[in-house]
């Protein structure tokens, strides 16, 4: 897609989101899905009229997200498929329960149409990182844990490679315990510590207790900025933190987990790591946190991670590609 036609959906982006809500209601998405399919199907099976479905359709295909075939003059016997799987993905964006609902709820509105001062410094984004008082980080980690469902995925998805054989696994940085207490329940021999800040006790152990854990997954209080890392695990992951600090900040947790992993043990980073997709997906924070100094929020290729891991000694470097990208290097 060039510039002039991205430029223009932008600016009628709220009508495409009004396509997708009646394409979504209309079932549509979860034919093209299943498809392909001719518009005289789709017609007759939504109750719409087939050249207003053809048009409609034309409107989803501008977007990227359907293919269409025309093997003659007549319209109804185009055939369309969506390119990608759109129900998931709509669920993702604009479901009940979605990930950007819940990113909605920051007060981005403060530096809406005022980008040029937040840039120049004269405007700061309102938003404290990291976290400061109990009740801001309560808040960030609940709001983070809505994110967690594709981040457990990839990681189940590398099971074998991330904790076979473990048997102790360190998460730090993990949030309120909502991914390790998801993995936990399909690792009946690891036990599980979630490191985190002080504030955030109170939500890990209702988590366990909640999830039927509270004997093998624990807390540990702990400012990985200023102290060390606790020793002796078989597993220390990295779950969507890495990439919030400035590279050198980064290459210090890097070298606190070795220090800390026990001999053989893993090291595991889950995060999106750089590419179009990824910077797209990540656009809200993207923009939100233009204005907030202290978090970098750097999407890093791939090949960073590979290259500093090695450097500190790591081998096996492996890369188990997924909606979250996981690397496990021993």
């Amino acid at each position: 897609m060039n510039a002039r036609s991205l430029l223009s959906l932008l600016l009628h982006g709220d009508k495409a989101i009004d396509l997708l809500r009646t394409a979504h209601a209309l079932g549509l998405l979860a034919r093209l899905d299943a498809g392909p399919v001719s518009l005289s199907v789709l017609a007759e099976t939504t109750g719409t009229r087939p050249l207003r479905m053809y048009k409609f359709l034309d409107g989803l295909e501008s977007l990227g997200l359907v293919s269409r075939e025309q093997p003659s003059d007549d319209l109804g016997a185009s055939s369309y498929r969506s390119r990608e799987p759109l129900v998931p993905a709509y669920e993702a964006v604009l479901g009940e329960q979605s990930i950007e609902r819940g990113r909605d709820r920051y007060p981005w509105r403060d530096i809406h149409g005022r980008l040029r001062d937040v840039l120049t410094g004269s405007l700061d984004t309102r938003f404290a990182w990291p976290p400061g008082s109990s009740d801001d980080i309560r808040e960030f980690e609940a709001a983070m844990a809505a994110g967690c469902p594709p981040i457990i995925e990839a990681i189940g998805r590398a099971r074998e490679q991330v904790f076979g054989g473990a048997r102790r696994w360190l998460d730090v940085g993990g949030g309120d315990g909502t991914v390790a207490a998801a993995l936990l329940r399909e690792l009946p021999d690891v036990t599980g510590d979630v490191l985190n800040l002080e504030p955030v006790r109170a939500l890990v152990t209702a988590r366990a207790r909640d999830a039927g854990l509270a004997d093998r997954m624990g807390f540990v209080a702990c400012d990985f900025l200023t102290e060390p890392l606790p020793r002796g695990y078989d597993v220390i992951s990295f779950v969507r933190v890495l990439h919030d600090w400035p590279a050198d900040v980064a290459r210090q947790l890097l070298i606190k987990a070795r220090e800390a992993l026990a001999p053989g043990g893993r090291l595991v980073v889950c995060e999106e790591f750089r590419d179009r997709d990824r910077l797209a997906v990540q656009f809200f924070w993207t923009y939100f946190l233009i204005g907030v100094d202290t978090c970098v929020s750097r999407l890093r290729e791939v090949d960073w991670y590979d290259e500093a891991l090695r450097r500190l000694g790591f081998r096996s470097v492996s890369v188990i590609p997924g909606a979250f990208d996981v690397i496990v290097a021993r």
